[in-house]
């Protein structure tokens, strides 16, 4: 589904159904550099289970026509919005890495459309590398080999995933490589640039899960725990041998955390 946002082509994958306004609906949220894509199998099941699906296209990335923000609170108000002119009223929200910054905040700056949050490779702050940042800055393909290698667990750079014949990490610096230029440095460093404040998530009111990869060393499990913390209604899951890119290397996992959380 394609949207007009500010007067930019906005798309949406509804995994084929228009928004039916009486079924509950998700909203998925993907991180810097990636696309609606990487939701496909919690897409998939949530729509065969009675729910509206909007997994976004952030401005600059996947189908949707940039440039890309440079704030996580730009990118916030363009979701709300989006969510507004898509039809449902109010929704559960579930976004990761630089996606969990953009739900968080549409918590915090649009309560009323939110029900429900789940933060996957999250925490506040989320500083950016310095060397990682200026790679990315130069358009320099080592910022994508960066992100991929720190961003699996030592189990996920060596393989040994169920599905036969998948390379999950090779799978992820593809989908980066596909970035316009700028997108991904855009992308880190709104991230980079995102209020360390503990006390603004405190205000969040909604049900909260923050899905944690134990062998996550860009978004730490002790600082994932210590944003927990400070919501008052957040539960969390811990993925075992598993890094920020948990959407590569345990979908099935994510997928089982959502469904009993949702």
């Amino acid at each position: 589904m394609d949207l007009s946002i500010a007067g930019k082509s906005a798309f949406i994958a509804t995994q084929g159904r228009a928004v039916d306004r009486s079924l509950p609906s998700i909203v998925f949220v993907h991180g810097a550099g990636l696309d609606h894509t990487v939701w496909t199998l919690m897409a998939r099941y949530f729509v065969r289970h009675g729910r509206n699906v909007l997994a976004v296209d952030l401005p600059g990335h996947g189908r949707s026509q940039g440039p890309s923000l440079e704030t996580i609170s730009a990118m916030a108000d363009w979701l709300a919005e989006l969510m507004a002119a898509a039809g449902p009223a109010q929704t559960a929200i579930v976004g990761h890495s630089m996606g969990s910054l953009v739900t968080l905040e549409v918590a915090l700056r649009h309560p009323a459309s939110t029900q429900a949050m789940a933060l996957l490779g999250s925490s506040v702050p989320m500083p950016v590398n310095e060397q990682l940042l200026a790679a990315a800055k130069r358009n320099d393909h080592t910022a994508l080999d960066m992100l991929n290698i720190w961003g699996h667990s030592y189990t996920g750079q060596i393989g040994g995933f169920g599905p036969p014949g998948l390379w999950k990490s090779g799978d992820n610096l593809r989908l980066l490589e596909k970035a316009a230029p700028g997108v991904v440095y855009a992308g880190l460093k709104a991230c980079n640039d995102y209020p360390g404040d503990l006390q603004r998530p405190a205000r969040v009111q909604c049900p909260t899960l923050l899905v944690i990869g134990d062998s996550d060393i860009m978004t730490p499990p002790r600082e994932a725990e210590k944003l927990a913390g400070a919501i008052p209604a957040a539960r969390t899951a811990v993925l075992e041998n598993c890094g920020h890119a948990m959407l590569m290397e345990q979908p099935n996992a994510i997928l089982d955390t959502l469904i009993d959380f949702l």
